[in-house]
């Protein structure tokens, strides 16, 4: 399966962090296909002084989408993590992982509508701190929803 995976921190040493992020998810979950520049970014749906880093990260792995999420938030606890936004209340953070796309091995989009984890990403598409590195790694690649690629999603959002 492959998995697209948007990276984010806004505090310590936040190269280091997505670096140690990128690490940890090649250890765990699988292979890294590719990884984005990282895009300096404000922080989005609350004010803080601390700016953000983020990044796109593919990665191909056996693990089920389940698997990945349980994962990702051990990664998450792991560097110091001790909360996720819950209701849209969003706050600093150390690192925060999201699942963005799932493709099963023959192609196939993953879609899935869970308490835990919805794919794709409802919001992904709003969020230029998400389209922007994902879109150069996965520019041609289609939402399995919307039926638009990631370029043409970034386009629509300027």
């Amino acid at each position: 399966m492959v998995v697209y995976f948007s990276l984010g921190t806004n505090l310590g040493d936040k190269e280091q962090n997505l670096r140690m992020a990128v690490q940890k998810i090649r250890k765990q979950i699988g292979e890294v296909i590719s990884l984005s520049a990282f895009y300096a970014t404000a922080p989005w749906g609350f004010s803080s002084d601390n700016t953000f880093l983020n990044a796109a990260l593919c990665v191909d792995t056996a693990l089920a989408p389940l698997e990945v999420l349980q994962t990702t938030q051990e990664i998450e606890r792991e560097m110091g993590r001790t909360h996720k936004s819950v209701n849209a209340v969003y706050s600093d953070r150390v690192i925060d992982i999201d699942l963005l796309l799932c493709f099963a091995d023959d192609g196939t989009p993953v879609l899935l509508d869970t308490p835990e984890l919805k794919l794709p990403h409802p919001l992904m598409q709003e969020r230029r701190f998400v389209m922007e590195p994902l879109a150069e790694i996965a520019s041609g690649v289609v939402h399995p929803v919307l039926g638009k690629t990631i370029g043409e999603l970034l386009q629509n959002q300027c």
